[in-house]
Parts: structure tokens; sequence; C-alpha cells
């Protein structure tokens, strides 16, 4: 027993042996942290600083209708240096036995990012005689991640890196004009600028360590508000058509020498833009290679005279107003008299001639036109030009949109009067004008023109919805003889055989339209062909117009451009040829 108590006290009495030992080792640490090193471990302290940093969201997608993206972000980045802990490097570097120098550092990320070591070194020598305590400073910006990676792996101390987030276009000049273009200052233009609020990232929030000798301290990382990436924006277009009809009407534009074109293609049923296309146009990814007047979409930003293809407009109205029928019988006159000895002709010369109402949209005559809208009141013919949607804009609401211009009935002179309901003293834009043919090819009801279907955010939420609710303009009868008419335009035209595509009924409105400079008409003329197929049950709007030819300045330059172009879409969309003829429809008497 007193064998087990001496035991039982020996143990007690190593145990406290241990505990003061361990109590004696804290105190002399203490006194060693607090006392003996305390300036030292100030200094430690200071130099570990808690960095703090952003964490980039990824800008969202354009996708077009398909998915196929049209503008993404990619990483890229910066690679950054703290001038104070080169000057550190360097004092060492001073003492000798360095086996590298700053300035074969800096050598080496040079010939990565490509740029000069000597003026890399060079910058931060000024940084530092500015600030001594200077902490951020840039190398290069915008480097690739493979170009990254090399930096990194030289493991400099003083060397850091900044992940960014970058814009790039895949498709270059497809769509270009439409989704628009980011520079330095952010957006802007186009969808890009537009619709910002859905495209946009918000960035997050992170801190790390980094230690005396500068380096970052793996595992220190912590963040204190994550990223959001930008909602995917999707449109109504189509690529791989906006790539045909940019190609089209390039080509014929230079063809002919026009100062610009336009091509837009409309889905009948909805009102989806399909194609909106612009030439000259820009690219993206070179944007100084544009010039200013390039950047946007001439499609929504460039109203001009549309002529002759606003007559389908008119004599819709007289079908619906009840004012004529498609068979009315009228002398067109070779001159029509105005006001102030003002008078209005046709393309041709030529005397007396006894149209229909159809004979006279079919055959395109100004004096005809004229003679019919007298049955038209001067409200009537404002109404039934802005009910179409001339003079404001279009229910996409693009960057920059005109409304175009179509004269007051209170306002509007005599001779005005009757020449905007041939295209002439109004304006449109090439969307406006697709959103009429839509009309008559919808029987009669506008939709409201879409080229965004919706933002995609993050969270799954969907927003910028657009406006679906149709609005009747005309009835369908009004609109159906319209198209049934405008099919003699294809069948017995001038421009047959550069409008005609086998197999498909066809219906189709020309326009050479005269260009007004300093108040007056001269020899500029814009020209266009506007039209659907299959005509017996439309399914898609095509409009073709080049700006100022110098070769053809008539519609037969705009025909084959777009016979072209529909083609191609009846094809890409699988449309189902006519089964029936066209009716027969009296154009004389």
């Amino acid at each position: 027993m007193v064998t087990a108590d001496r035991r039982t006290r020996r143990r007690l009495a190593a145990s406290m042996l241990v505990l003061a030992i361990i109590l004696s080792a804290f105190v002399v640490r203490l006194v060693d942290i607090q006392v003996v090193r305390a300036e030292q471990l100030a200094q430690e302290s200071e130099a570990r600083r808690s960095i703090p940093m952003t964490i980039y969201g990824a800008r969202g997608d354009i996708v077009d209708s398909r998915g196929v993206v049209l503008a993404d972000s990619v990483f890229r980045y910066d690679i950054t240096v703290s001038p104070r802990f080169v000057a550190k490097a360097l004092e060492v570097e001073a003492g000798g036995g360095v086996t590298s120098t700053v300035a074969d550092s800096l050598a080496a990320v040079a010939a990565i990012v490509g740029g000069d070591g000597a003026a890399m070194l060079a910058d931060i020598q000024g940084q530092l005689a500015a600030n001594p305590e200077d902490d951020h400073g840039y190398l290069s910006r915008g480097v690739t991640p493979e170009q990254f990676e090399q930096v990194r792996d030289l493991d400099i101390p003083w060397v850091y890196w900044e992940r960014i987030p970058a814009r790039t276009y895949p498709n270059g000049q497809i769509a270009g004009n439409l989704v628009g273009f980011l520079g330095t200052d952010g957006p802007q233009t186009g969808l890009e600028f537009r619709l910002n609020e859905c495209l946009q990232a918000t960035n997050g929030e992170a801190t790390y360590e980094r230690g005396a000798d500068g380096v970052r301290l793996p595992g220190t990382t912590v963040v204190a508000n994550d990223a959001v990436d930008g909602g995917t924006l999707q449109l109504t277009i189509d690529a791989d058509v906006q790539w045909f009809a940019q190609q089209a009407i390039a080509q014929q534009a230079t063809a002919i020498g026009a100062e610009w074109a336009t091509a837009v293609v409309v889905r009948v049923g909805d009102g989806h833009i399909i194609a909106a296309a612009d030439w000259p146009t820009v690219d993206p990814n070179d944007v100084n290679g544009t010039a200013p007047e390039n950047l946007g979409s001439r499609v929504f930003t460039w109203p001009y005279e549309p002529g002759s293809t606003i007559k389908s407009a008119t004599f819709a109205a007289l079908f619906d107003s009840g004012a004529a029928t498609i068979t009315d019988q009228v002398i067109a006159p070779r001159r029509y008299d105005t006001i102030a000895g003002f008078q209005i002709g046709d393309a041709w010369d030529h005397g007396d001639l006894r149209y229909t109402a159809a004979g006279v949209l079919m055959n395109s005559s100004n004096t005809g036109t004229s003679v019919f809208s007298e049955r038209l009141t001067l409200d009537q013919r404002h109404d039934y030009l802005t009910g179409f949607g001339f003079g404001t804009e279009t229910a996409v609401d693009f960057l920059g949109e005109e409304p175009g211009f179509v004269g007051a009935a209170d306002s509007v002179d005599g001779h005005t009067a009757v020449t905007q309901m041939f295209g002439q003293g109004m304006t449109a834009t090439g969307a406006q004008v697709a959103s009429l043919y839509q009309t008559l090819a919808n029987d009669g009801v506008r939709a409201p023109l879409t080229l965004v279907t919706g933002c995609t955010h993050a969270d799954g939420t969907v927003t910028d919805l657009p406006p679906t609710e149709g609005t009747r303009v005309v009835s369908e009868s009004a609109a159906r003889d319209v198209v049934n008419t405008l099919e003699n335009v294809v069948t017995q035209g001038f421009l047959s055989r550069q409008l005609s595509i086998p197999g498909y009924r066809v219906a189709a409105k020309t326009g050479t339209a005269e260009v007004s400079e300093n108040g007056a008409y001269g020899e500029e003329r814009i020209v266009s062909v506007a039209g659907m197929a299959p005509a017996d049950d439309p399914q898609f709007v095509v409009v073709v117009t080049y700006g100022k030819p110098d070769t053809m300045k008539t519609s037969a330059a705009a025909a084959p451009t777009f016979r072209s172009i529909m083609t191609q879409v009846l094809k890409t969309f699988r449309v189902a040829p006519s089964t029936v003829s066209a009716p027969s429809i009296p154009l004389t008497w």
C-alpha cells in the first residue's frame, strides 16, 4: 500500500514538473514576442497585408434564335506589379548574390506578353518616384490564359495578376449592326448599350493575404460577395439568314455603286425579325475600321422617302374604308394637278390610261393613285398611314430608332397630301416598310416587330419580354385584295423574271423614290422591292433597299437581291411550295 502511494506521488510530481516546463516555455515565448522581437514582428505584420480584389462576373451572351453566339465573354488577365516590392528586390540585388535580377525578370515577362522589359522597369521607377509606397501597377493588360500561365510559372514574387472578362464577337460582322460593341468605357451602341441592364454582370469582392516578401499566401482568400454573371439575351435573328442577307446586299450594292443598302426579313405570324442587314456595316472586333455613320443600323435609324412601296398601304386604306374596290375603274391622266401649278406624273410618259384599282397598283401609276386618293379625307389618309406604323418607332425600340414623318391632316399642304400616298413627302425606315408588308401578309393585323425574345438571368428569371398583341389595321378582305394585286407585279410586271421563284407564288411591290436634297428633288434615287411569299399563305416578308445607286436607278437593281434572299429564307425554313394558282384580276377596262 505504501508502494502504491509513492508511485502516485511520483507521477503527480512528474506531471507538475512537465506543466511547469510548458508554462515556462510560454512565458519565454511571450516575452520574446512582446519585448525582444516586438519591433521586428510589427514590421512583418505591417508587410503581411490583407489585399482586396475584385471577382469579375462574366457579361451575358447575345445569341440568335437557335442559340448561335453573337457576343460572349472570355476571361483575360491583367499582369500587375507591386512597385514597392520591386524596390525591395532592387535593394537586395544591390547587395549582390542574386541569380536573377529585376531586369531579367521583367525581360522574361515582356517576352511572353509582348513589350519592352526596360520600359516596364522605367514605368515602375517612375511610380516609385511619385510614391515610394506604391503597391499597384500594370505590366500588361488583357493577356490570354496561355500567356498568364507562362507568366505565373515564372514565380516572380512581386508580379501578380487579375482575372478580367473581355468581350468577343465570334461571328464578326454577322449582326454587328444590331449587337453593337463594348469600348473601354463600357457598351457603346446597339443592343450591348440598349439592354446593358440585362447583360451586365455584378462583380464580387474577396481578399487575400500577402507575406512580408510580397508573395501571395495560398489558402488565404476570403470571398465576401460572389460575382453574378449577366443574363443571356436571345434574338429573333437567324445568323445564317443574316449572313446571307448581308452578303447579298453587299455584293449588289458594290456592283451598282450604291451608297448604302438594307435588307429586312420578317416572319409574318409573329413579327419576328429574322434578318436586319446593313451595308456598309461594322465588325465589333474591329470598330476602328468602320466609319462612324456605319456603326449602327440604318434599318431602324435612317428614315427615307420610300416611294411606291407605300402605295400598298394607300390601296389597303381605300379597300378597307369602302372608298374603292379592287375592280373600280378610273382614268389615270398624263399629269395630275395639285396646288400652285404643281403637277404629278408617272415614271413613263403616256396619255389617259383606263385602269382598275388593281391596275393602278400593279402598274404603280402615280397619277392613278392620286385620283383614287381623292376618295379619302385628309384625316383618313393620315390615320391609315399612322395606323400602319408610320410616324412612330417600332416596338423594337432600337437604340437611336427614328419615327419617320407623316404630315398631319391639319398642316399638310395640298400637294404633299397627295404625294404622301405614294411615298414622297413622307419618310419611313426599312423596319417600318417591313412592318407594313407584314400587316398585309397577316390579313391586316400588325404584329409588333420583335428583335429580342427575352433576357434570361443567372437565377432563371426572364425579363425584357416583347409585346405580342397584334393590332388590326385593315380588314382581312382589304389586305387580301392588295396581296392578290401584288402577285400581278410578279406574274405580269416588267420585273417578272427577276422576281419569280419556281414553285412559289410571290407578291411584291417595287419602289423608285426621288431623293430630296437642299429642298429639291434631283437625279438621286432610292430603289427597293418589298414583298412576301408564298402569296397564297404568306410566311415571310422581305424588303430590300439601295440608296443612291450610280448605275441602276430603278427598282430593277433590287429585284435580284429580293429573289435570292427570299429563296434562301424559303429553303432555310422549309416552307411548302404553293399548291393553288393565283387569282385572275382585271387590270384595265
